[in-house]
């Protein structure tokens, strides 16, 4: 189990009291947090990321007994899902309570709220005693970071405190569901999938332009290079036209390639979608580093295990969230 000192535990705290940010590690993502009850603390998240005002964050507890200081009232679809998902990687869009500043909420009547699983997290939550505001620990639109070193690349000096619970466990953001109106709404894809929230809650209505939710723009968790998605058999084919042009391309694919190529670097990701959820982030670092000026990845699977995987490749090469709908079972 990975636990912080009660050092750095406090350390963390009183940073966080004094206004400060401090990094710590969820199972989905590292996230950069700030006392969400302070507002001037929240607005230093969005010029840390560079991150648009009307954004919401997510508000993390560690223990759904809090939640009366955030929201207004639990719709009985949240209550459902929260009591078979908390503590765990799911956000759930909650009317706000009217204490809550606009900063948090991106200006919106409701927000998004999560009780993390990480021991860390928990360690963190229950020694501050509040709500942490927190979306992931980086530039805005940018790879989300799953490693202490992803931050400190993407922030540099800008965060003085980092919790190292070594590598996320899942690799990718949390599930958001939208309960507002008790109509239970998928609006992002994670590692809870589609019929597990059904099993809860029944028919789960997908997508929506409101409410707002993190992650939901069109061009998201991009690496700096441009982003193809390509079919396995045309992945050679691709690379080659760029390696004639005696082009440095990167290919992150679900098998080995056919031959090595020079100026070309290949990961082979693997078939598992657990595992590739999980390096997927380091992979698209390790690509972004090699000076290519493509990286080709390898079409996935059509299938709900794929969904939360497929929206972050279809939002990092500009596609947007046309996966969602892949989320059916």
């Amino acid at each position: 189990m990975v636990r912080a000192t009660q050092t750095e535990i406090e350390e963390a705290v009183e940073t966080l009291r004094a206004g400060g940010l401090v990094v710590f590690p969820t199972e989905t993502v590292y996230g950069l947090g700030a006392n969400a009850a302070d507002p001037a603390a929240v607005r230093k998240i969005f010029e840390v990321k560079g991150r648009p005002a009307d954004h919401p964050v997510i508000v993390h507890l560690d223990d759904p007994r809090y939640l009366h200081r955030w929201v207004s009232n639990l719709p009985p679809v949240a209550e459902q899902l929260a009591a078979k998902f908390w503590p765990g990687p799911l956000t759930l869009i909650l009317p706000k309570a009217e204490n809550v500043n606009d900063i948090v909420t991106g200006g919106q009547d409701s927000i998004g709220i999560r009780v993390p699983s990480h021991p860390m997290a928990q360690q963190l939550l229950k020694a501050f005693g509040g709500g942490i505001a927190a979306p992931s620990a980086n530039r805005y639109g940018r790879l989300s970071p799953t490693k202490p070193e992803h931050v400190r690349d993407e922030l540099g000096d800008a965060v003085q405190v980092i919790l190292d619970g070594g590598d996320s466990p899942i690799g990718l953001e949390s599930t958001i569901v939208s309960c507002l109106d008790n109509t239970a709404r998928l609006l992002r894809p994670g590692f809870i999938t589609r019929s597990q929230l059904e099993s809860v809650v029944g028919s789960l209505a997908v997508g929506g332009p409101v409410p707002r939710s993190p992650g939901d723009r069109r061009l998201h968790y991009a690496p700096s290079t441009p982003v193809e998605i390509v079919d396995s058999d045309d992945l050679e084919a691709r690379a080659g036209e760029l390696l004639a042009r005696e082009e440095k391309v990167a290919v992150l694919a679900m098998r080995p390639p056919l031959h090595t190529r020079r100026h070309m670097t290949w990961i082979n990701a693997g078939k598992k979608p657990d595992a590739y959820a999980h390096n997927l982030y380091s992979h698209l670092r390790t690509l972004d580093r090699t000076g290519c000026v493509r990286i080709f990845v390898q079409s996935l699977p059509q299938d709900e295990k794929w969904a939360a995987i497929l929206d972050r490749l279809h939002r990092a090469s500009g596609m947007g969230g046309d996966a969602l709908e892949l989320s059916v079972s």
